[in-house]
């Protein structure tokens, strides 16, 4: 049965978040408006990622539009469909009288509600990430759908936590055939993993039941859903505290774990507020770095999106425009740091920590250096692979984020960095991720994220 063949009517926005957007519609047939290109011109110019994916996709149209014959005819695309270019105008008188006419997006409504009227044979699509448009195409009677072609995961509940808790039923059919491994240190055993259950990854861990709980870590699997647990190192004592921080529940214990393995070379954590992610990042990126030698430095760097109104242009060098944006850092490392810190850019300087912004990052190499990225929910996956693709020799990268906190626009849980990174890295064997889902900050910061 032949498949109906759809015409989709881009908004702007779907292209900016996603360049390489008109690859993935398949043998249907892609309309832009005149609008569109009007728009992108607007914001072409300048070094931020909205402006470098608005020329990627200008390229991506003139090599099209360079080797088509008659544009009239459309475009193909790789998926076989075809791309158009609606210059005219003829929608705008379908536009109820409300609405202006000057207005981009109603534009780009009535170019839809004209493809609709010339194609009666065919299902006319609105695609934008903008919620408002989808909803005034709504109640215009068209069709208006998300792009979803970005989405790293369908479902939330397939992200990683990094550990499985067992229940005493689970622990004991596995334990009657469980076979214990010699091992320099603490306990290491192997177990068949029980087929009703979902596969754990290397370096996750599984949390046995008891009066005490106790976490192991995946440090193998093997044929036959054999999997081997080693007894972790705790860090819930202060004879083995890092920086003076020791870990006040089982999963920050799993987290400093990660932290601590210099065979790792990312970590990422996820978490609610102040669950203590900064807070053991940059503890153990200091011991790392100050007592231990494993690297020169400690960068940190974030996305820049303001969770409120945007407070404006900001003076001063790349680190003092970044100040600002890093409290989490420096309030962690007044912490820390038992005689205070009177000079912060002195203090930054004596422990060997930078502050760097993403707009610099682009062609860097990272060597020796333990890098920080926090608010990665604020990151595009494509601003992810830059900043991984940025790690040299003797390095690590720890990320951190809540995709509770998702302050950009066009971005979810579905389609962020962090998710990209948690999916994709899931399972290898020098990467380890945790969600840290209790909240250490105080009893009033707990209770808020419980009840808010």
């Amino acid at each position: 049965m032949e498949t109906e063949r759809k015409i989709y009517v881009l908004d702007t926005n779907v292209l900016i978040h996603d360049p390489s957007a008109l690859q993935h519609f398949d043998e249907h047939d892609v309309v832009l408006p005149i609008a569109v290109l009007e728009e992108m011109d607007k914001v072409k110019r300048g070094v931020d990622e909205l402006a470098r994916n608005v020329r990627e996709v200008s390229r991506q149209l003139d090599d099209l539009s360079e080797h088509c014959g008659d544009l009239r005819e459309g475009c193909p695309l790789p998926g076989g469909g075809h791309l158009f270019f609606e210059m005219s105008e003829q929608g705008l008188d379908l536009l109820p009288e409300p609405l202006s006419r000057a207005s981009g997006d109603n534009r780009i409504l009535a170019v839809t509600m004209a493809m609709c009227r010339n194609h009666p044979e065919r299902r006319v699509i609105l695609v934008t990430k903008d919620i408002n448009l989808r909803v005034k195409a709504r109640a215009l009677g068209l069709s208006a759908e998300d792009y979803r072609s970005d989405r790293v995961v369908e479902d939330l509940s397939v992200i990683p936590s990094g550990w499985v808790r067992l229940d005493e039923k689970q622990w004991n059919a596995m334990a009657e055939d469980m076979q214990v491994l010699e091992h320099d240190q603490g306990n290491h055993f192997a177990v068949r993993w029980p087929q009703s259950m979902k596969m754990p990854f290397l370096n996750s861990f599984v949390i046995l039941p008891g009066e005490r709980e106790i976490a192991m870590r995946v440090t193998g699997i093997d044929e036959g859903r054999i999997v081997h647990l080693h007894d972790i190192h705790s860090y819930r004592h202060e004879r083995h505290a890092v920086w003076g921080i020791v870990a006040r529940n089982l999963e920050q214990n799993m987290a400093m774990n990660l932290l601590m393995d210099a065979d790792l070379d990312l970590v990422l954590m996820m978490g609610l507020a102040g669950s203590g992610k900064t807070l053991l990042a940059l503890a153990c990126g200091l011991h790392q770095t100050l007592e231990v030698g494993l690297y020169d430095r400690i960068v940190v760097t974030r996305a820049t999106v303001p969770m409120g109104q945007d407070i404006g242009f900001l003076p001063g060098t790349e680190r003092e425009k970044m100040e600002p944006w890093m409290g989490a850092i420096t309030d962690n490392l007044k912490f820390l740091l038992s005689e205070g810190v009177d000079n912060l850019q002195a203090a930054l300087a004596q422990y060997r920590i930078e502050i760097a912004s993403l707009s610099f990052v682009r062609g860097r190499s990272f060597t020796k250096t333990w890098l920080i990225v926090d608010e990665a929910q604020n990151l595009t996956p494509h601003q992810m692979k830059t900043l991984v693709t940025r790690m040299g020799e003797d390095s690590k990268i720890i990320i951190l984020g809540n995709n509770a906190q998702i302050d950009t626009p066009y971005l979810s849980a579905h389609t962020n960095g962090l998710t990209h990174v948690a999916t994709q890295f899931a399972g290898w064997e020098h990467a380890g991720l945790i969600a840290l889902m209790a909240s250490e900050r105080s009893r009033l910061a707990a209770k808020a994220a419980e009840l808010l």
